[in-house]
């Protein structure tokens, strides 16, 4: 199966994709532009490697980190950045809240920058149907990891099968942490959660599904993937 560290990234044709609110009972589009998502999640040994850190409650190199904050992934994306020669996508500004995440950080994505950074929920929807209709791109004990056949633990990426566009775990194993932010005038500063978990019922892995947390809350089916926008992404020279 070979060495998954959710540094492998696939490209992104792009496309149109309509995002639903069940909550709201609220549809909206939006207009999707080429860009590279990770064929995994993140796993705890690169992030391991670029942090030093093991927030996962289960240890393994193979499994997906979880256990990780949106302000631990977004500062991770610019870890990595840093470390391969790239520009970060994210300048951070610490306020007088201090602290990573406190009530006085504020982040802004420099969508200019040639760095690793979160998906945006449409560019993660997109990916996940990859051309595909209906609520699921396949049998979901085929393609997933979820309450009934996960037994109740996280498990290592690539386990199961991945989707027409060679995407691993887009459902189920853990939730993926998008950029967006869920309903500001009502939830704040809640980020966007894609995809299910190794703790859900299958209702919650679908392509449509959207969760929302808070982004200094760590939980234990909770990680991300990589992504990077098109047309800059040749490596750096030297």
């Amino acid at each position: 199966m070979g060495t998954h560290t959710g540094q492998e990234m696939i490209a992104v044709p792009p496309g149109q994709v309509a995002l639903t609110d069940r909550r709201t009972r609220r549809t909206w589009t939006v207009e999707v532009a080429p860009c590279r998502l990770g064929a995994f999640p993140v796993t705890q040994g690169l992030y391991a490697e670029v942090t030093g850190r093991w927030p996962a409650a289960a240890r393994g190199d193979r499994l997906p980190v979880e256990g990780v904050s949106w302000w631990d992934a977004v500062r991770f994306c610019n870890a990595l950045s840093e470390r391969e020669g790239f520009t970060p996508a994210y300048r951070l500004d610490d306020g007088p809240g201090g602290g990573p995440g406190g009530d006085g950080e504020s982040v802004e994505w420099d969508t200019s920058a040639d760095g690793y950074r979160l998906p945006t929920e449409a560019e993660w929807e997109h990916a996940c149907r990859a051309g595909t209709g209906g609520p699921r791109y396949g049998p979901l004990d085929e393609i997933a990891w979820y309450r009934d056949n996960a037994g109740e633990r996280v498990r290592e990426v690539g386990g199961k099968r991945p989707n027409p566009w060679g995407f691993h775990d887009m459902l189920g194993n853990v939730w993926d942490w998008c950029w967006d932010l869920y309903d500001p005038e009502v939830y704040g500063t809640y980020r966007v959660l894609r995809g299910g978990g190794w703790f859900d019922e299958h209702w919650s892995c679908r392509a449509s599904a959207r969760r929302r947390s808070h982004p200094t809350f760590q939980v234990d089916d909770v990680g991300f993937r990589l992504a990077r926008s098109a047309g800059r992404l040749a490596p750096p020279p030297g």
